[in-house]
């Protein structure tokens, strides 16, 4: 089955409230190499007015995850884990993410594009925090393999 064209336009339900941990972003910072003082010392990240230590920019990431798996597990999608690549992925913040921060996520699928046998899937996950204040926009294309029948 092809991914399902009903998609475009979805909007999926708001994932629960991520608090973003120091620890958390001092293991994503040392993950992907970012080093500079303000992923991992909370008197750096202060210095710089921040109130606490600050978040790479892709943790946004481990928020966006929350709601790519409401897409991969929404029933009749066509998409099967197996048949997908990540293949691009873009940002697009109001302020970056803090240790502290409470964030929710919101997924809308906002084009399909059919590419061969596959399907590249646009998504836009906007992230906001406990005041409903924006934070990031991460922008994702996956590019889905037809299911196996």
């Amino acid at each position: 089955m092809p991914v399902n064209p009903d998609l475009v336009g979805q909007e999926f339900e708001p994932t629960a409230a991520y608090l973003v941990g120091r620890e958390k972003v001092r293991e994503f910072a040392r993950a992907t190499f970012a080093e500079d003082p303000q992923h991992h010392d909370p008197e750096a990240a202060r210095a710089l007015g921040y109130a606490d230590v600050v978040a790479p920019p892709t943790f946004a990431m481990v928020i966006q995850d929350l709601t790519i798996h409401q897409l991969l597990n929404s029933p009749g999608s066509g998409i099967e884990l197996q048949n997908l690549i990540h293949a691009e992925q873009k940002f697009r913040y109001s302020r970056p993410i803090v240790a502290g921060d409470e964030l929710t996520a919101t997924l809308s699928v906002t084009g399909l594009r059919a590419m061969g046998p596959a399907t590249m899937i646009n998504s836009e996950t906007m992230i906001v925090d406990a005041n409903g204040d924006h934070v990031v926009t991460a922008i994702s294309v996956l590019l889905a393999g037809e299911a196996s029948a």
